[in-house]
């Protein structure tokens, strides 16, 4: 057995337990949340999520220092972790073996994208495919069954074909402005 079979097993123990508190009625849903600073002299974009980061940068030809990946080379990597994941989950659960499993995701971005010329062109990543390398004894029938339930449980392959409205807004903060009011007494309002 490989070591991802072995994987597997323990990956099946915790698939168990997650859908009998499921079931229990005792999950509930998660927060989320993921922190980006631009750093001073670089610009570089350090992601923090939880206790781990990721440094994202930008090709020179983009203005950036090639000191780690780019955002739209992130959301192709995030696409990839989260489809590999859940053919681990879809494997465990339906007890599928996997010798080795690796998904490689690619896309298209056009720099000329809405300039003169190219309005037609996307500005976002497209052209969006993956492709998984699975080695396993297991039959067609049961890859093509596990394709299936991946397809349709992966949350980030989901959400970048359903895609959903995204709020925003604006937070100002003028420390300038600030740090000048802060030496300067409000009038009394009951001194008149």
């Amino acid at each position: 057995m490989s070591q991802l079979n072995d994987y597997l097993a323990e990956k099946r123990a915790a698939v168990l337990a997650r859908n009998a508190a499921i079931e229990a009625g005792s999950a509930q849903p998660l927060q989320l949340k993921a922190h980006v600073r631009a750093e001073g002299r670089s610009g570089v974009r350090r992601l923090r999520i939880r206790d781990h980061q990721v440094i994202s940068d930008s090709p020179p030809d983009f203005a950036g220092y090639n000191l780690g990946p780019s955002s739209p080379e992130l959301q192709l990597g995030v696409l990839g972790t989260c489809v590999t994941h859940i053919f681990l989950i879809q494997a465990a659960e339906r007890q599928v073996p996997l010798e080795s499993l690796e998904v490689e995701v690619t896309g298209i971005i056009d720099p000329r994208g809405g300039k003169p010329g190219h309005e037609r062109t996307p500005i976002w990543p497209h052209e969006i495919g993956y492709t998984v390398h699975i080695d396993s004894p297991a039959s067609r029938e049961d890859i093509d069954a596990l394709f299936e339930a991946v397809e349709r449980n992966c949350p980030i392959l989901n959400l970048l074909r359903n895609p959903q409205s995204i709020r925003a807004e604006v937070k100002l903060v003028n420390s300038k402005a600030e740090a000048a009011n802060a030496g300067r007494k409000e009038p009394d309002a009951l001194a008149a």
